[in-house]
């Protein structure tokens, strides 16, 4: 391999001769000893100071996740819910699925019409779209399992970040300007994200009843969010708002703990979360198949690579749509969709050069993919911990809805159900009764935290937000550090496709394809979707790799114009 290092404000970038073709990827940050990734600067430094001051990673992932909850407020989160993996420095792993759950007075018609027709925006926006919160019981249990620092002491810099306020970048200011009428038409009361002349990059903004709510979680823990003063605060707004969540509903919510799925990919340990996720069951049907090709012998988005990877998820996304559920409610076949037998029975009729058409797979129909915005963490500490952290609260703010005095965001994470037969949700997937409502259920997902694993030794944290989308993120990540021996960097900036069975398209950020490949693709019979949605948002992946002698790289995604960063020593 020919290297070339030139001086731009992208430094690293690579030709790499034997694979033709240009990687143009932002510098990673480099440390020896522990390294936290995630989608704020101001969260990432909380976590590598509290590393760097004798903390754990599982200290370190309970202050970012509470500064994420002020600082980057459209997906950091107290009022949602999320999934962890984790691998110790002896070598155990483990998974814990903080996911929220359906009200008690939920059912599977709760957003139709008496006609039996989905009412449009209702399991979005307002009070009725919001699941039983998850986030603070998640952060409690993996700290009360693991934590080795005090818990009051983790949240502080959050408390003091809403309480003092912060500088908005652009990215933020946007973010909340966005959003201003939604914001106005669902909630009863003035919010303080509200501002008649707009927010602008480089103004201060403070939240003080969020620093209320933060120190009552620091005094009194989960107790405060689930039977204490919050809850009655966000019981107060379901009732306003005519919400479902009752007392009883937080009282009882419980987070699981998870064996995750493990998957060997030329030579390496994939370490990922287990349904209610459907990220685990569709990577590893997604690694299986593509395992039989020469990956690295193909250009990196060539026709033939991106015609490949595509036939792959299509196939993937049709079971997903078709099996997956909530473990604890419905059969889910994990064991058989993930079986190297299945595996190959399911991709024997792929044709290299020639597209399937998604309804010989199973019949199904989208009409819309809508926003997305979730957020994603990795943290390796000095004692060798790794802990992958995604949470959400689905939409960009969730259902728009705040609660008064809370100062918090909630969920709309109940569109996540397949609210009716064929009805895609915002993310355009589509499901069946296995993912319908049912009280205290949890909804499928998405979301992807993964560990990597080789002859023992960690190697790699990695996992992104973005719906749909997350799962061939982190796919094709994993494919660009593998079989393309991408940098951290590069593998994180690489221009990302997407495709998941239904639309039957192929999705892709501007960049993705030369001409050339475009038209390779579009001779196999494939439709290509340049959405501007998917401009530059596909895979903004939190990535950590570690080479042979021991060093880490933290790669943030700042090349997808967003806040992300990374903090190492």
């Amino acid at each position: 391999m020919i290297a070339l290092t030139l001086a731009t404000p992208f430094a690293h970038i690579q030709y790499e001769h034997w694979r033709h073709h240009y990687i143009f990827a932002p510098s990673g940050v480099y440390g020896k000893e522990a390294m936290v990734v995630s989608a704020h600067r101001l969260a990432s430094d909380v976590g590598r100071d509290v590393l760097a001051a004798g903390g754990n990673a599982f200290d370190a992932a309970v202050a970012v996740n509470f500064v994420l909850a002020v600082v980057y407020q459209q997906a950091g989160n107290i009022g949602g819910g999320g999934f962890m993996v984790y691998r110790l420095h002896n070598g155990t792993t483990g998974a814990l699925d903080f996911r929220e759950i359906a009200p008690q007075a939920a059912h599977r018609d709760m957003f139709l019409d008496e006609s039996g027709a989905v009412i449009k925006g209702k399991s979005l926006r307002g009070a009725l779209a919001v699941g039983v919160p998850g986030s603070v019981a998640g952060m409690a249990a993996l700290h009360k399992r693991f934590g080795s620092g005090e818990w009051a002491a983790l949240i502080a810099p959050s408390i003091k970040l809403a309480r003092d306020g912060f500088v908005l970048t652009d990215k933020a200011a946007r973010m909340f300007n966005r959003y201003q009428q939604d914001f106005i038409a669902v909630n009863r009361s003035a919010l303080s994200v509200v501002k008649n002349t707009g927010w602008e990059s480089g103004q201060t903004i403070r939240f003080p009843a969020l620093a209320n709510t933060l120190e009552r979680i620091a005094i009194h823990g989960r107790d405060d969010f689930y039977i204490g003063e919050t809850s009655h605060l966000l019981v107060a707004e379901m009732k306003a708002a005519n919400g479902l969540i009752t007392q009883e509903d937080l009282a009882q919510y419980k987070v699981v703990w998870r064996t995750p799925i493990r998957i060997a990919y030329r030579g390496y340990d994939i370490i990922t979360m287990p349904p209610p996720s459907s990220g685990g069951v569709a990577l590893s049907q997604l690694l299986q198949g593509i395992e039989p090709y020469a990956v690295s012998d193909m250009r990196h988005n060539s026709t033939q690579h991106i015609h490949l990877m595509t036939e792959l998820e299509r196939r993937a996304y049709a079971d997903r749509a078709t099996y997956l559920g909530d473990p604890d409610f419905v059969f889910v076949p994990t064991n058989r969709l993930t079986a190297p037998d299945y595996v190959r029975q399911r991709i024997r009729d792929i044709d290299s050069d020639k597209a399937t058409d998604s309804r010989t797979i199973k019949e199904g129909n989208v009409e819309r993919v809508e926003s997305v915005e979730t957020t994603h963490f990795s943290i390796v500490d000095k004692q060798g911990n790794a802990v992958s952290i995604t949470t959400t609260l689905n939409g960009n703010f969730g259902s728009k809805l705040a609660v008064q005095g809370g100062g918090f965001f909630l969920n709309n994470e109940m569109d996540d159900f397949a609210i009716a037969q064929g009805h895609a949700n915002q993310f355009g997937l589509l499901g069946n009764e296995q993912n319908a409502i049912a009280p205290a259920k949890r909804m499928l997902s998405s979301m992807t935290p993964t560990i990597i694993e080789k002859d023992g030794a960690l190697r790699g944290v990695i996992g992104t937000p973005g719906g749909a989308t997350i799962i061939t993120s982190v796919f094709q990540t994993l494919l660009n550090l593998i079989d393309f021996e991408m940098s951290a960097a590069q593998a994180v900036y690489a221009r990302k496709s997407h495709s998941q069975w239904q639309p039957d398209v192929i999705m892709m950020e501007r960049g993705t394809l030369s001409l050339f490949n475009m038209r390779g693709l579009q001779g196999r019979g494939h439709k290509l979707y340049p959405h501007p949605h998917f401009a530059y948002s596909l895979g903004r992946v939190e990535a950590i790799w570690i080479d042979d002698t021991g060093t880490l790289e933290g790669a943030a995604d700042v090349s997808r114009g967003f806040d992300d960063a990374a903090a190492g020593f």
